[in-house]
């Protein structure tokens, strides 16, 4: 495979911002009546939670040095029934907060997955189908773990960390004071980790987009590794990638457990100087013994949010990076796109035209060159020419994949970019070159041209074509289930199954891309008959290098160097004796070489 996958080509913001974040937590909007349930219930967990300590020194300076049993028995059954109540607040916060992220990471994943069938051809040609997975897999699974964390730790621990605070200064700011003096050095270091962490996880990303990638591309080509037994150079470019992967990976997690030391190292000496200074204010009468112990308590109350808040940030940048990697591929338009007040076309007739036309693929290229050409409703038209040439590429402008750079292509005298794609594309027949079957039986595979077709009609489509008596011939019939890719059907198997399905479609413009390229010399001859019952009354476009099958074509056009060299019918371009009659006489030639060849062996 070549080595140029191995390059990480992906863009990736360096700083995090505010508006990401605020932009994530948009999906949450439809749920609101559900997430503010769940602030409540924090709220009131968090509440019973920041009593305690202050409960403890009342006990102390009121029940147990008053010697008062009673009351202390009394605090003591508040105590436990509000820990009990907020524990069982806490469960059910929790169980709605995870059902809701589980909700809105599937409206996530559906919005992403919708957006990316939208993209133009462009879009796939330029990224391998692997990074594409990672993005609506890997990515979207990473933001689950956020959305739990943010109201399930993120919002109490920050609320703890208010509520501390607070209570800490109103009880003695001095003593409150002393117990954040180690807060300045966890803010500076928390900056610095910052950057560095970062960067870290979004290499992280990529490299992990680019494994994903090479997986991906590497199984869909197994047949080709094999073949030309390239195992162990496959093997080597993964375990390159693994461990460019696993480099990455160690070094962002270096860098995350650098605040861990810091964070205890910081509590460590806030609870010394919180007993240092206390037992000084002790020994003047200052404050009580049960003051001290609630501020020990406070402190760590308040240190223990810290910690969890450095893991959340952690895992806050990890997700975020997720996050600009998403919203990167959502904020994409596609190139090809209904304009602004486009309408959907009426039934389509089928007249096609050209009007200088050009077109290439990238800046600077030129595929067609001024191409014009008129197709009346009902007209087959042949498209020959050597590879390159243009000739799948003028069917693409006509299924509006692409748009030219100039020029029009009209469908009965509209200019196509004025309708709806969606209007246009379902009037269409298109079987392109690459036979695609999903993973399902033969029979959704062939419905896939239209949906609501019946049994009935998809058998019929299936004799259209002689497809029925093979199909028959499976282990379960129409029923039988087809591999990815159709991997259990031959290749003209595929290609027939593929042709009934877009027969099926009914449909007014009908695009054959190397229909019958597959097909055997026997099977051909039935298909042909079919071809002639079927494309008649529609406007059809025929690709095919074998010449044979396009003899009855109504036209036939020869694409050379993106522009139309020759045009008319076989006879017509026979008796010219120009570059159709060149094609023609080279291909009978290899023909009958190869058919000596053959007797001769």
């Amino acid at each position: 495979m070549p080595r140029h996958r191995l390059i990480d080509d992906e863009k990736t913001a360096t700083k995090i911002n505010l508006r990401l974040i605020l932009r994530l937590f948009t999906f949450f909007r439809p749920y609101k009546r559900e997430v503010i349930s769940a602030l409540a219930l924090v709220v009131i967990t968090t509440s019973l939670g920041l009593v305690m300590p202050y409960l403890l020194s009342i006990a102390i300076d009121e029940y147990i040095a008053g010697e008062n049993l009673t009351g202390l028995l009394v605090l003591g059954l508040i105590m436990v029934s509000s820990y009990i109540i907020s524990m069982f607040l806490s469960r059910i916060h929790i169980r709605i907060i995870s059902t809701i992220s589980r909700i809105i990471i599937k409206d996530i994943r559906e919005k992403l997955f919708a957006h990316i069938q939208t993209m133009s051809f462009s879009f796939f040609d330029n990224r391998p189908s692997g990074k594409i997975l990672a993005r609506v897999i890997g990515d979207i699974n990473s933001l689950q773990q956020l959305f739990n964390n943010t109201v399930t730790n993120l919002l109490p621990d920050t609320l703890v960390l208010i509520g501390v605070v607070a209570i800490m200064l109103l009880m003695h700011w001095q003593l409150a004071l002393a117990s954040l003096m180690m807060l300045p050095v966890l803010v500076v270091s928390l900056t610095v980790i910052q950057t560095l962490s970062e960067r870290r996880w979004q290499d992280v990303r990529k490299k992990a987009s680019t494994m994903n990638a090479f997986i991906h591309e590497s199984f869909s080509g197994i047949r080709v590794i094999q073949s030309f037994k390239q195992e162990k150079e496959s093997l080597s470019m993964f375990s390159e990638l693994a461990g460019n992967s696993r480099t990455s990976w160690m070094a962002a997690i270096r860098v995350n457990n650098v605040l861990w030391p810091i964070i205890e190292l910081s509590w460590a000496l806030g609870t010394i100087i919180v007993y240092w200074y206390g037992i000084r204010l002790l020994d003047t009468g200052s404050i009580t013994v049960g003051l001290l112990t609630a501020f020990a308590g406070y402190v760590g109350m308040f240190w223990n949010p810290v910690m969890n808040l450095g893991n959340y940030y952690n895992m806050l940048i990890a997700s975020l990076t997720a996050a600009e990697r998403i919203f990167e591929i959502m904020d994409l338009e596609p190139e090809i796109k209904d304009k602004k007040g486009a309408t959907p076309i009426d039934a389509i007739k089928g007249d096609v035209s050209f009007e200088n036309v050009s077109f290439g693929y990238e800046d600077g290229q030129v595929v067609l060159d001024n191409v014009s050409f008129h197709i009346k409703q009902g007209e087959s038209i042949a498209l020959v020419g050597e590879t390159g040439a243009g000739k799948t590429t003028i069917i693409n402008l006509v299924s509006r994949f692409y748009d030219p750079t100039a020029g029009r292509v009209m469908i009965d005298g509209k200019d196509i970019r004025e309708h709806t794609i969606e209007s246009i594309r379902s009037q269409m027949g298109i079987m392109m070159q690459d036979t695609f079957l999903f993973s399902s039986s033969v029979m959704e595979n062939i419905r896939y041209g239209r949906p609501d077709a019946s049994d009935e009609e998809v058998i019929e489509a299936a004799k259209g074509v002689y497809a029925h008596d093979f199909i028959l011939d499976l282990k379960n019939g129409y029923e039988t289930k087809v591999n990815e890719r159709g991997s259990r059907l031959s290749v003209g198997q595929r290609q027939l199954i593929s042709f009934a399905r877009a027969i099926l479609a009914n449909p007014k413009i009908l695009i054959l891309d190397e229909a019958t390229s597959s097909i055997d010399t026997n099977t051909e001859i039935l298909v042909q008959d079919a071809l002639k019952r079927l494309l008649q009354g529609r406007t059809s476009f025929i690709i095919a290098h074998r010449l044979s099958t396009i003899r009855g074509a109504d036209r036939i056009m020869v694409v050379h160097d993106g522009k139309i060299t020759e045009s008319g019918s076989h006879d017509v371009l026979m008796a010219k004796k120009g570059m159709y009659y060149e094609l023609c006489v080279a291909q009978y030639k290899y023909a009958y070489q190869d058919r000596q060849k053959m007797l001769a062996n």
